[in-house]
């Protein structure tokens, strides 16, 4: 930037910052701004005191109300970079002839643009776009759950949906979050969400996780399981060596992409 912005232009564009990556980094809006880090930290301590954001080491998180619930096609925006990376590397789980369960998390669209298509699968899916995405694979039969639409996340939930999954065990569930918290468990912003989520847990034998690290120590209102059932958590580099710690002690394998 050749021109600095005032102290009011700096913060509204770290908000809008926060807004569209869910997380800044001190130093790289000092980069931006060509202030001095201290300047940044000041500017975040303000923000703050004003709960826009909490701050975390080298940077801040946004902090969302428990109950904020973004239509697909926000939460699309949010992180895209790291969502891609893990939806490549979630791909390299799935093998031949298995069976798996996506939900209709926005990091779960890029694990299915990433299939082999040369492997033979079936995809049980509560979500229209992930489906849309599959209907044309000769490799791959898809299960669709019947169920009420949900608009803001194009997926199908309600007691259908629940009673229809229970007739499906399969070998591996994808599921993203908007929650992951140690003691929490995950959870998501939807109660009827968090229900068919549940049910999708209950009928998997491996549950693996896609999460980027801006979800990790948070809480989300409707609770899905303990942190326990999870067996794989795939998420960024953004994660902390204290989380990745506590997540291992408890048995669960941590990817980073």
């Amino acid at each position: 930037m050749t021109k600095k912005k005032s102290t009011v232009e700096r913060r509204l564009i770290i908000i809008k910052e926060l807004d569209l990556k869910g997380k800044v980094d001190v130093r790289k809006l000092s980069n931006m701004f060509q202030v001095s880090e201290v300047t940044i930290r000041n500017d975040l301590a303000q923000l703050e005191k004003k709960n826009i954001l909490i701050r975390a080491r080298g940077g801040a998180l946004k902090i969302d109300s428990v109950g904020m619930d973004y239509h697909i096609s926000e939460k699309d925006k949010i992180n895209i970079k790291a969502k891609q990376l893990i939806g490549s590397k979630a791909a390299s789980f799935v093998n031949e002839d298995d069976t798996i369960m996506i939900d209709s998390g926005t990091t779960a669209i890029e694990l299915v643009r990433n299939l082999d298509e040369k492997i033979q699968l079936t995809v049980i899916t509560n979500a229209l776009n992930i489906a849309n995405q599959l209907y044309k694979k000769d490799n791959i039969q898809v299960i669709i759950p019947g169920g009420f639409l949900r608009n803001k996340s194009f997926s199908l939930i309600g007691t259908p949906a629940e009673k229809s999954l229970r007739n499906y065990y399969c070998d591996k569930l994808f599921l993203g979050v908007d929650g992951l918290d140690i003691d929490y468990g995950l959870s998501t912003p939807n109660i009827e969400e968090a229900n068919i989520n549940t049910t999708m847990v209950e009928m998997s034998n491996q549950i693996i996780v896609l999460a980027d690290s801006s979800k990790i120590g948070k809480r989300s209102l409707a609770f899905i399981c303990p942190i326990s059932k999870i067996n794989i958590l795939i998420t960024d580099s953004g994660i902390s060596n204290e989380q990745k710690m506590s997540l291992e002690n408890i048995g669960i394998k941590i990817v980073i992409v």
